[in-house]
């Protein structure tokens, strides 16, 4: 009887960790700071909003959002980033970039699924396990996806440029490419580029 009762009360703690933990919330906003941190739940959704630049985002083994950049051209004062955490979805703008040679680094939990819009530059996506829906309008978009075997249903195009997935044997150029792929996995692919080169590996 009291090991069942010290199992039911164990339980009920776990429960209700679990749940502060899916509900925190949090809103911070710097302008001009490097680096902008956030608690954030792994497994969660990531939505992110960035201006053109050269940016990398990357997968962490904490529970941590982070967010920091360099410009050569000692122009980041004006650069706004912000993160919104809301239980499991959370939401990073950035925004007032420098247009040259500015970079920026994006951490997020290395299991998170991410969805991400840019209107131009270079993007590098790695080491993160989950969903993946990121579209660039120019530029190149490098995206690690993982063992063919690991996703379900993949899809990727550029409306004029070169497309390559080697994991897929899939290369090609030109206008309008495309491809689609469906396997036993759990993970969605969808990357699009408007004008420029898209690699997944």
């Amino acid at each position: 009887m009291r090991n069942a009762l010290l199992m039911l009360v164990t339980f009920c703690a776990l429960v209700l960790c679990s749940t502060r933990a899916q509900g925190q919330s949090s809103d911070t906003e710097e302008v001009g700071k490097s680096p902008v941190e956030a608690r954030f739940v792994s497994g969660g959704r990531v939505r992110m909003s960035l201006c053109p630049g050269g940016i990398e985002v990357t997968g962490r083994d904490d529970n941590q959002l982070r967010v920091s950049y360099t410009s050569r051209t000692n122009e980041e004062k004006d650069v706004s980033v912000r993160i919104q955490v809301n239980g499991d979805q959370a939401t990073i703008q950035v925004r007032g970039c420098p247009h040259n040679n500015f970079e920026l680094r994006v951490e997020v939990p290395k299991t998170s699924d991410l969805y991400a819009r840019m209107f131009a530059g270079e993007m590098n996506i790695d080491g993160i396990r989950g969903d993946k829906d990121v579209e660039i309008h120019a530029g190149h978009l490098t995206m690690e996806i993982g063992r063919p075997d690991e996703n379900g249903h993949v899809d990727a195009s550029v409306l004029t440029g070169d497309l390559e997935a080697s994991a897929f044997d899939v290369s090609k150029g030109g206008l309008f490419r495309s491809f689609d792929h469906h396997g036993p996995g759990k993970f969605r692919v969808h990357a699009h580029v408007g004008a420029g080169q898209l690699e997944l590996r």
